[in-house]
């Protein structure tokens, strides 16, 4: 190794050091060198392009063990010029957040935290799409990763057997009627500890590990949100959200169910019945009237 790339032993000793504290495992043996035995599962972007090709989604991933948010980042980038599909991903946030201003625990190397950066072609009344367009891309990654059957809520959470196990946040920077670029940002929990998340969410979250039984690599999983993100992001700018529809309806689990809906001034109860064409969720209230839902907080009750 050291005569083929030019360097001293010592250099090379120097470096398998290096990938050692990286979590990496490499055996030694006197005489004949070094073995790779593992790989790490921190989320650098190596592990990560090398399984996604060409997807428009993650060709440049900006990457930190620690931040306080990688919405922060990814704002701050976006504003900077980054193109399209660039990816911040973090190890552990300080201050990560969800909708409404909520506190999104995110312990060091358990869960995945990122935010995408979109430059959509979109007016910004049809932004409440982009989480929907998310939605379908994670239910896509977790079934293709896991043997778990996810089901999306209306309008940013996935949920597996009734329990909460990712959150997508949506922030944009736009004018009246121009979206200049969207920060989608994700949580997931992969082989997050229930039992060390505060009490207030430990009743209603979950994790891939907890329902798989088994830790759940988070670079393969983060590879494949990608790619499925690429996916269905390249259909809905193509040919608009009509286009997933069909699969955001298949994986969901609020239509059919008794809701209740605050917009943060009032509670409506009803029925979920649709989402529209442009995303909006169309509920029924206990009156018989119709009820299009912009953007609000949506708990499920009983499902019918």
């Amino acid at each position: 190794m050291a005569d083929k790339l030019g360097i001293s032993r010592t250099a090379i000793w120097k470096h398998i050091n290096g990938l050692r504290k990286m979590g990496y495992e490499i055996e030694s043996h006197p005489h004949n060198g070094y073995r790779f035995v593992a790989s790490t599962d921190l989320l650098v972007p190596e592990e990560i392009t090398q399984s996604i090709g060409n997807c428009t989604i993650g060709k440049r991933i900006s990457y930190h063990a620690e931040v306080t948010s990688t919405q922060d980042i990814a704002s701050k980038l976006a504003r900077d010029g980054a193109e399209e599909g660039t990816c911040v991903i973090a190890e552990k946030q300080t201050s990560g957040r969800g909708r409404k201003g909520r506190n999104w625990v995110s312990p060091f190397k358990d869960g995945i935290y990122i935010s995408i950066i979109l430059r959509p072609n979109l007016k910004p009344v049809h932004i409440i799409q982009i989480p929907l367009v998310a939605g379908v891309a994670m239910v896509k990654a977790i079934e293709q990763t896991t043997k778990l059957t996810p089901g999306i809520k209306w309008p940013n959470d996935i949920f597996i057997d009734g329990r909460k196990v990712a959150g997508i946040l949506t922030e944009v920077n736009c004018d009246i009627d121009t979206v200049h670029y969207v920060i989608l940002g994700i949580g997931i929990n992969i082989n997050t500890d229930i039992d060390t998340l505060p009490e207030e969410v430990k009743g209603i979250a979950t994790s891939l590990s907890q329902e798989c039984g088994h830790n759940v690599s988070r670079a393969k999983f983060t590879g494949q949100l990608l790619i499925e993100m690429g996916k269905v992001y390249t259909e809905y700018v193509t040919n608009g959200f009509a286009s997933l529809g069909k699969q955001w309806t298949d994986h969901n689990i609020t239509l059919g169910s008794k809701v209740k809906v605050n917009d943060g001034q009032s509670e409506i109860l009803g029925t979920a019945i649709e989402i529209d064409d442009d995303g909006f969720l169309i509920i029924e209230t206990q009156d018989g009237q119709k009820q299009r839902i912009i953007s609000a907080d949506v708990s499920l009750q009983i499902k019918e």
